[in-house]
């Protein structure tokens, strides 16, 4: 059965340096229904998401200042029930990958972002085609 009423927008911050990224993200997600908070550094991303109601968080691993390693870290201490999906473009040390709740590497993000979102915040996965 189909509900009639619209499901509430899920709200995902993205943080990355790199403005493209985030711009090829904040697209992607928000066709797909969502609402997209960004950052363009570890700093501001850690502010958004303590202090911002969020469903998830994309985070890059590389970043100056504080690894995504660092920033999942800082997130989980405030907010443990806050799912963090990690993005890397490279290899990513096994005890970054203990803290995330998902791994999507970023030459796969095309295909697996918005699965791996769909499944974390508990949206329908026929709402994005992903059955």
């Amino acid at each position: 059965m189909i509900s009639t009423y619209p499901a509430a927008k899920r709200t995902i911050l993205c943080i990355d340096d790199d403005e493209a990224i985030l711009c090829y993200e904040k697209a992607l997600l928000e066709r797909s229904g969502y609402h997209v908070l960004t950052a363009g550094s570890a700093q501001h991303g850690l502010l958004l998401a303590t202090t911002c109601k969020c469903d998830a968080v994309l985070l890059d691993f590389e970043m100056p200042g504080m690894n995504g390693h660092e920033v999942a870290c800082a997130i989980k201490l405030v907010k443990p029930e806050l799912m963090v999906v990690l993005l890397s473009g490279s290899d990513v040390p096994t005890h970054a990958l203990a803290i995330v709740d998902a791994f999507v590497p970023k030459l796969e993000a095309n295909r697996q972002l918005l699965p791996v979102i769909a499944k974390l915040c508990g949206t329908d996965g026929d709402r994005y085609g992903m059955t």
